[in-house]
């Protein structure tokens, strides 16, 4: 069984690479601009929510976003947390949202691979990954 590289001479050229790289680029950033409006209102949301939280909690503005993006980004450090019974129920709120934001753009990273993969990549390729794997 010959391998890959041999089945399609030019599966490892530079061209190919720089190819697959800008369709993927390309594919990204169109996604992220036509997603951009729910984003923006995803970090408003946490923003907002996290200052309403901060005012519960009479944290600094500051601290509150500082709060917020951590919570939502699921880092969670723990130098910070809610005290009180609605501050805690609006963390989850936050963290979901955070969870969203976070599903979207690896949604869109996925949906530019996959589309550079199958315009790049040759038939015979696949077709022989398939068969060996």
């Amino acid at each position: 069984m010959k391998p890959v590289y041999q089945v399609v001479p030019d599966y490892q050229s530079s061209e190919t690479a720089m190819a697959f790289t800008y369709d993927f680029l390309t594919a990204f950033f169109l996604g992220i601009w036509l997603i951009f409006p729910l984003l923006v209102f995803f970090m408003l949301l946490i923003f907002v929510l996290g200052q309403l939280v901060g005012r519960v909690e009479q944290w600094t503005p500051f601290n509150s976003f500082y709060w917020a993006f951590i919570t939502a980004f699921t880092v969670g450090y723990g130098d910070m947390r809610p005290s009180k019974k609605s501050s805690k129920v609006t963390s989850i709120f936050i963290a979901l949202i955070g969870i969203m934001f976070t599903g979207v753009i690896v949604a869109i990273t996925v949906a530019a691979a996959t589309e550079s993969f199958n315009k790049n990549v040759k038939a015979e390729v696949v077709e022989h990954i398939k068969k060996n794997h």
